[in-house]
Protein backbone atom coordinates (compact mmCIF):
# COMPACT_ATOMS: atom_id res chain seq x y z
CA UNK A 1 0.00 0.00 0.00
CA UNK A 2 2.76 2.33 0.91
CA UNK A 3 4.84 1.73 -1.78
CA UNK A 4 2.18 2.45 -4.02
CA UNK A 5 1.61 5.81 -3.27
CA UNK A 6 5.34 6.61 -2.75
CA UNK A 7 7.00 8.48 -6.46
CA UNK A 8 10.38 8.69 -6.23
CA UNK A 9 10.11 11.69 -8.61
CA UNK A 10 7.32 13.21 -6.74
CA UNK A 11 9.19 12.55 -3.54
CA UNK A 12 12.09 14.62 -5.14
CA UNK A 13 9.72 17.40 -5.61
CA UNK A 14 8.57 17.67 -2.29
CA UNK A 15 12.58 17.68 -1.41
CA UNK A 16 12.56 20.60 -3.44
CA UNK A 17 9.53 22.44 -2.21
CA UNK A 18 11.32 22.21 0.98
CA UNK A 19 14.43 23.56 0.12
CA UNK A 20 12.74 26.43 -1.82
CA UNK A 21 10.61 27.46 1.81
CA UNK A 22 14.12 27.72 3.89
CA UNK A 23 15.44 29.83 0.63
CA UNK A 24 12.61 32.03 1.06
CA UNK A 25 12.56 32.08 4.75
CA UNK A 26 15.66 33.54 3.86
CA UNK A 27 15.07 36.51 1.98
CA UNK A 28 11.56 36.91 4.64
CA UNK A 29 14.21 37.79 7.43
CA UNK A 30 16.07 40.26 6.03
CA UNK A 31 12.82 42.04 4.60
CA UNK A 32 11.88 41.74 8.17
CA UNK A 33 13.99 44.06 9.39
CA UNK A 34 13.78 46.23 6.39
CA UNK A 35 16.51 45.49 4.31
CA UNK A 36 16.10 44.03 0.06
CA UNK A 37 18.65 41.67 -0.45
CA UNK A 38 19.23 39.80 -3.51
CA UNK A 39 21.93 38.07 -2.64
CA UNK A 40 20.34 34.77 -1.66
CA UNK A 41 21.64 33.00 -4.52
CA UNK A 42 25.18 34.05 -3.85
CA UNK A 43 24.93 32.52 -0.24
CA UNK A 44 23.62 29.82 -1.74
CA UNK A 45 26.17 28.46 -4.00
CA UNK A 46 28.85 29.21 -1.15
CA UNK A 47 26.98 27.02 1.10
CA UNK A 48 26.91 24.26 -1.49
CA UNK A 49 30.20 24.49 -2.78
CA UNK A 50 32.01 25.02 0.89
CA UNK A 51 29.76 21.44 1.69
CA UNK A 52 30.66 19.88 -1.84
CA UNK A 53 34.38 20.20 -1.59
CA UNK A 54 34.76 19.45 2.31
CA UNK A 55 32.99 16.32 1.72
CA UNK A 56 34.58 15.15 -1.88
CA UNK A 57 38.20 16.45 -0.12
CA UNK A 58 38.15 15.91 3.36
CA UNK A 59 35.52 12.92 3.41
CA UNK A 60 33.53 14.37 5.87
CA UNK A 61 30.19 13.25 6.85
CA UNK A 62 27.84 15.03 4.52
CA UNK A 63 26.06 16.57 7.52
CA UNK A 64 29.21 18.15 9.16
CA UNK A 65 29.50 19.56 5.34
CA UNK A 66 26.08 21.18 5.44
CA UNK A 67 27.19 22.48 8.87
CA UNK A 68 30.30 23.81 7.32
CA UNK A 69 28.43 25.43 4.28
CA UNK A 70 25.99 27.14 6.24
CA UNK A 71 29.14 28.56 8.78
CA UNK A 72 30.84 29.84 5.60
CA UNK A 73 28.08 31.60 4.42
CA UNK A 74 27.39 32.91 7.66
CA UNK A 75 30.75 34.30 8.04
CA UNK A 76 30.32 35.81 4.48
CA UNK A 77 26.67 37.32 5.77
CA UNK A 78 28.34 38.63 8.28
CA UNK A 79 31.44 40.71 6.53
CA UNK A 80 29.08 41.52 3.76
CA UNK A 81 26.60 42.72 6.28
CA UNK A 82 28.93 45.49 8.14
CA UNK A 83 29.79 47.72 4.77
CA UNK A 84 26.24 46.99 3.47
CA UNK A 85 24.40 49.14 6.32
CA UNK A 86 25.58 52.65 4.26
CA UNK A 87 23.27 51.13 1.75
CA UNK A 88 18.97 51.03 1.91
CA UNK A 89 16.38 49.75 -0.59
CA UNK A 90 17.37 49.34 -4.81
CA UNK A 91 20.46 50.29 -3.68
CA UNK A 92 21.25 47.32 -1.90
CA UNK A 93 19.42 45.39 -3.72
CA UNK A 94 21.82 45.85 -6.80
CA UNK A 95 24.53 45.55 -4.63
CA UNK A 96 23.46 41.89 -3.36
CA UNK A 97 22.60 40.69 -6.87
CA UNK A 98 26.24 42.30 -8.19
CA UNK A 99 27.88 40.22 -5.10
CA UNK A 100 25.70 36.93 -6.09
CA UNK A 101 27.34 37.53 -9.59
CA UNK A 102 30.72 37.97 -8.67
CA UNK A 103 30.43 34.97 -6.74
CA UNK A 104 29.22 33.15 -9.54
CA UNK A 105 32.22 34.02 -11.71
CA UNK A 106 34.96 33.11 -8.96
CA UNK A 107 32.95 29.67 -9.51
CA UNK A 108 33.41 30.02 -12.94
CA UNK A 109 37.33 30.93 -13.48
CA UNK A 110 38.42 28.89 -10.20
CA UNK A 111 38.71 26.03 -12.05
CA UNK A 112 41.43 24.60 -10.20
CA UNK A 113 39.11 24.21 -7.31
CA UNK A 114 35.58 24.85 -8.91
CA UNK A 115 36.07 22.70 -11.43
CA UNK A 116 34.52 25.78 -13.66
CA UNK A 117 31.84 25.85 -15.81
CA UNK A 118 31.35 22.14 -15.86
CA UNK A 119 30.57 21.98 -12.13
CA UNK A 120 31.16 19.87 -9.16
CA UNK A 121 29.39 15.91 -9.94
CA UNK A 122 29.50 12.69 -7.97
CA UNK A 123 28.84 14.80 -4.85
CA UNK A 124 28.18 12.41 -1.44
CA UNK A 125 24.30 12.34 -1.78
CA UNK A 126 22.10 12.10 1.35
CA UNK A 127 19.94 9.10 0.01
CA UNK A 128 22.71 6.96 -1.05
CA UNK A 129 24.26 7.77 2.45
CA UNK A 130 20.65 6.62 4.42
CA UNK A 131 21.15 3.22 2.32
CA UNK A 132 24.65 2.29 2.95
CA UNK A 133 24.07 2.94 6.50
CA UNK A 134 20.64 1.10 6.72
CA UNK A 135 22.83 -1.87 4.81
CA UNK A 136 25.22 -1.68 7.48
CA UNK A 137 23.02 -1.80 9.79
CA UNK A 138 21.19 -5.03 8.11
CA UNK A 139 18.08 -3.13 7.46
CA UNK A 140 16.10 -3.94 3.76
CA UNK A 141 13.71 -1.59 2.80
CA UNK A 142 11.35 -4.42 1.46
CA UNK A 143 10.50 -4.98 4.62
CA UNK A 144 8.45 -2.08 4.44
CA UNK A 145 8.00 -2.91 1.48
CA UNK A 146 9.52 -0.08 -0.61
CA UNK A 147 12.30 -0.02 -3.29
CA UNK A 148 15.34 1.28 -2.39
CA UNK A 149 14.56 4.70 -4.32
CA UNK A 150 11.42 4.53 -1.94
CA UNK A 151 12.56 4.31 0.98
CA UNK A 152 16.22 6.68 0.13
CA UNK A 153 13.21 9.17 -1.16
CA UNK A 154 11.12 9.38 1.83
CA UNK A 155 13.91 9.41 4.39
CA UNK A 156 15.53 12.72 2.07
CA UNK A 157 11.68 14.16 2.55
CA UNK A 158 11.79 13.87 6.17
CA UNK A 159 14.72 14.98 7.38
CA UNK A 160 14.39 18.49 5.35
CA UNK A 161 10.39 18.59 6.76
CA UNK A 162 12.37 17.93 10.33
CA UNK A 163 15.15 20.81 9.29
CA UNK A 164 12.11 23.51 7.83
CA UNK A 165 9.54 22.78 10.35
CA UNK A 166 12.81 23.61 13.24
CA UNK A 167 13.99 27.07 11.28
CA UNK A 168 9.96 27.98 10.73
CA UNK A 169 9.62 27.39 14.61
CA UNK A 170 12.84 29.72 15.03
CA UNK A 171 11.80 32.26 13.00
CA UNK A 172 8.19 32.23 14.39
CA UNK A 173 9.58 32.22 17.87
CA UNK A 174 12.10 35.28 17.09
CA UNK A 175 9.47 36.90 15.95
CA UNK A 176 8.06 37.58 19.16
CA UNK A 177 11.04 38.11 21.04
CA UNK A 178 13.10 41.41 21.47
CA UNK A 179 14.77 40.75 18.43
CA UNK A 180 12.00 40.13 16.77
CA UNK A 181 10.69 43.56 18.25
CA UNK A 182 13.61 45.44 17.13
CA UNK A 183 13.59 43.93 13.35
CA UNK A 184 10.05 45.33 12.83
CA UNK A 185 10.85 48.23 14.61
CA UNK A 186 13.88 48.67 12.12
CA UNK A 187 11.31 48.22 9.58
CA UNK A 188 8.91 50.41 10.10
CA UNK A 189 11.08 53.32 11.07
CA UNK A 190 14.99 53.00 11.20
CA UNK A 191 15.68 56.87 12.71
CA UNK A 192 13.01 56.23 14.96
CA UNK A 193 14.22 52.50 16.40
CA UNK A 194 17.47 54.27 16.84
CA UNK A 195 15.91 56.96 18.96
CA UNK A 196 14.30 54.83 21.42
CA UNK A 197 17.80 52.99 21.47
CA UNK A 198 17.71 49.77 19.67
CA UNK A 199 21.17 49.55 18.37
CA UNK A 200 20.48 49.63 14.52
CA UNK A 201 23.84 47.85 13.27
CA UNK A 202 23.56 44.70 15.50
CA UNK A 203 20.46 44.23 14.56
CA UNK A 204 20.71 44.71 10.64
CA UNK A 205 23.80 42.77 10.22
CA UNK A 206 22.06 39.79 12.59
CA UNK A 207 19.69 39.49 10.10
CA UNK A 208 21.96 39.84 7.03
CA UNK A 209 23.98 36.88 9.03
CA UNK A 210 21.45 34.62 9.45
CA UNK A 211 19.91 35.21 6.17
CA UNK A 212 22.71 34.14 4.72
CA UNK A 213 23.01 31.05 7.08
CA UNK A 214 19.66 30.03 5.81
CA UNK A 215 20.64 30.15 2.19
CA UNK A 216 24.07 28.32 2.49
CA UNK A 217 22.30 25.50 4.25
CA UNK A 218 19.40 25.38 1.69
CA UNK A 219 22.89 25.37 -0.96
CA UNK A 220 24.00 22.61 0.65
CA UNK A 221 21.00 20.57 1.11
CA UNK A 222 20.70 21.09 -2.35
CA UNK A 223 24.27 19.72 -3.85
CA UNK A 224 23.65 16.89 -1.49
CA UNK A 225 20.42 15.97 -2.92
CA UNK A 226 21.46 16.65 -6.49
CA UNK A 227 24.66 14.97 -6.27
CA UNK A 228 25.92 17.44 -8.81
CA UNK A 229 26.18 21.61 -9.38
CA UNK A 230 27.24 23.97 -11.49
CA UNK A 231 27.73 28.39 -11.56
CA UNK A 232 24.51 28.56 -13.17
CA UNK A 233 22.31 27.04 -11.05
CA UNK A 234 23.60 30.24 -8.76
CA UNK A 235 22.83 32.65 -11.22
CA UNK A 236 20.90 36.04 -10.82
CA UNK A 237 17.91 34.29 -12.22
CA UNK A 238 17.89 32.41 -9.04
CA UNK A 239 17.84 35.43 -7.29
CA UNK A 240 15.04 36.46 -8.48
CA UNK A 241 13.14 33.23 -8.42
CA UNK A 242 13.80 33.47 -4.00
CA UNK A 243 12.41 36.84 -3.98
CA UNK A 244 9.43 35.99 -5.92
CA UNK A 245 8.56 33.03 -3.48
CA UNK A 246 8.59 35.59 -0.70
CA UNK A 247 6.84 38.57 -2.47
CA UNK A 248 4.21 36.67 -4.48
CA UNK A 249 3.08 34.64 -1.18
CA UNK A 250 3.36 38.08 1.27
CA UNK A 251 6.75 39.14 2.60
CA UNK A 252 4.51 40.68 6.00
CA UNK A 253 4.23 36.88 7.50
CA UNK A 254 6.32 34.04 7.32
CA UNK A 255 2.79 32.04 6.22
CA UNK A 256 3.39 33.94 3.02
CA UNK A 257 7.24 32.83 2.06
CA UNK A 258 5.84 29.42 2.65
CA UNK A 259 2.81 29.37 0.83
CA UNK A 260 4.96 31.35 -1.94
CA UNK A 261 7.74 28.66 -2.40
CA UNK A 262 5.61 25.71 -2.27
CA UNK A 263 2.76 27.24 -5.10
CA UNK A 264 5.32 27.95 -7.37
CA UNK A 265 7.48 25.24 -6.93
CA UNK A 266 4.36 22.96 -7.84
CA UNK A 267 3.18 25.16 -10.27
CA UNK A 268 5.67 24.67 -13.12
CA UNK A 269 5.22 20.28 -12.42
CA UNK A 270 1.09 20.52 -12.23
CA UNK A 271 1.41 22.75 -15.50
CA UNK A 272 4.02 20.32 -16.92
CA UNK A 273 1.15 18.99 -19.33
CA UNK A 274 0.76 22.42 -21.60
CA UNK A 275 4.76 21.56 -22.28
CA UNK A 276 6.35 25.16 -23.73
CA UNK A 277 3.12 27.53 -22.71
CA UNK A 278 3.28 26.61 -18.52
CA UNK A 279 6.16 29.27 -17.86
CA UNK A 280 4.03 31.55 -19.99
CA UNK A 281 1.03 31.09 -17.46
CA UNK A 282 3.35 31.40 -14.99
CA UNK A 283 5.00 34.64 -15.98
CA UNK A 284 0.81 35.67 -16.36
CA UNK A 285 0.32 34.55 -12.62
CA UNK A 286 2.55 37.06 -11.25
CA UNK A 287 1.79 39.94 -13.65
CA UNK A 288 -1.82 40.19 -12.39
CA UNK A 289 -1.33 39.40 -8.62
CA UNK A 290 1.44 42.32 -8.84
CA UNK A 291 -1.53 44.38 -10.11
CA UNK A 292 -4.27 43.09 -8.23
CA UNK A 293 -2.01 42.10 -4.75
CA UNK A 294 0.83 43.86 -4.75
CA UNK A 295 1.31 42.84 -0.83
CA UNK A 296 1.64 39.21 -1.94
CA UNK A 297 -1.74 36.38 -1.25
CA UNK A 298 -0.88 36.22 2.20
CA UNK A 299 -0.73 39.09 5.06
CA UNK A 300 -1.81 39.73 8.25
CA UNK A 301 -5.82 40.74 7.37
CA UNK A 302 -6.08 36.98 5.38
CA UNK A 303 -4.65 35.27 8.71
CA UNK A 304 -6.80 37.66 11.10
CA UNK A 305 -9.81 36.29 8.82
CA UNK A 306 -8.94 32.93 8.90
CA UNK A 307 -8.84 33.13 12.78
CA UNK A 308 -11.79 34.71 12.98
CA UNK A 309 -13.90 32.14 10.54
CA UNK A 310 -12.20 29.37 12.85
CA UNK A 311 -13.09 31.20 15.88
CA UNK A 312 -16.69 31.58 14.38
CA UNK A 313 -16.45 27.44 14.00
CA UNK A 314 -15.73 26.61 16.98
CA UNK A 315 -18.48 28.69 18.43
CA UNK A 316 -21.08 27.48 16.10
CA UNK A 317 -20.31 23.50 17.36
CA UNK A 318 -20.09 24.68 20.91
CA UNK A 319 -23.30 26.21 20.56
CA UNK A 320 -24.86 22.75 18.52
Amino acid sequence: MLAELLNPYQLQIASFVLINIILAISVYITLSSGQLSLGSAGFMGIGAYTSSLVTIHFELPIFVGVLVGAAVAGILGILIGIPALRLSGVYLAIATLGLGEVIRVIFVNWESLTNGAVGISNIPQISRSILYFARDKGFNPTVLGLQNSQFAGLCVFLILLVLTILIIWFIARQRKSRVGRAFSAIQLDEKAAESMGINITYYKVLSFAQSAVFAGLAGALFAHVMGYISPSDFAYHRAVEILIFTVFGGSEVITGSIFGATFLTLMPEVLRFLSEYRYIIYGVLLVLLMAIRPQGIIDINVLNWFKKLKRVKGEDVHGS
